[in-house]
């Protein structure tokens, strides 16, 4: 029996990584999208003007399904666009499928990337006064 596959986490069942077809095809489609973004060729009018991030894009083992994380570069507000992205995935996948040479083009799936953020939070922790006296003065 075949086990099902989780597209969110882009990783096959019992932590196989992804292979190289999955790897480059993510890559080509995060290629593409940044393109789209940039151009903005987005009529939506909830994305007139905004500029959107591709930072990675997780393709499902059987490449039926691609999770695309964005962001907005100095922005939070990322979460309220997704919506408007979600009605956008049709129109996004069509532009793929002028430029993918697959057999079928993956249904886009959109999350935040909330990478950024965190780790400007980690780092901002790690410089606090607090952290910085239990290291000691070796660690600066």
């Amino acid at each position: 029996m075949k086990q099902p596959t989780s597209f969110i986490s882009g990783r096959a069942p019992l932590g196989k990584p992804p292979s190289q077809r999955q790897l480059r095809v993510a890559e080509e489609i995060r290629h593409i999208l940044a393109g789209l973004f940039l151009r903005g060729e987005l009529r939506d009018p909830d994305l007139t003007g905004v500029q959107v991030t591709v930072t990675e894009v997780r393709v499902s083992p059987d490449l039926k399904h691609a999770t695309t994380f964005v962001t907005r570069l100095g922005r939070s507000d990322i979460a309220e666009k997704l919506p408007a992205l979600r009605r956008a995935a049709p129109f996004l996948r069509g532009q793929l499928a002028h430029v993918l040479t697959l057999r079928s083009v993956p249904e886009l799936h959109f999350q935040a990337d909330t990478s950024l953020d965190v780790a400007m939070h980690i780092d901002e922790l790690l410089r606090s006064p607090e952290v910085a006296r239990d290291l000691g003065p070796n660690h600066e």
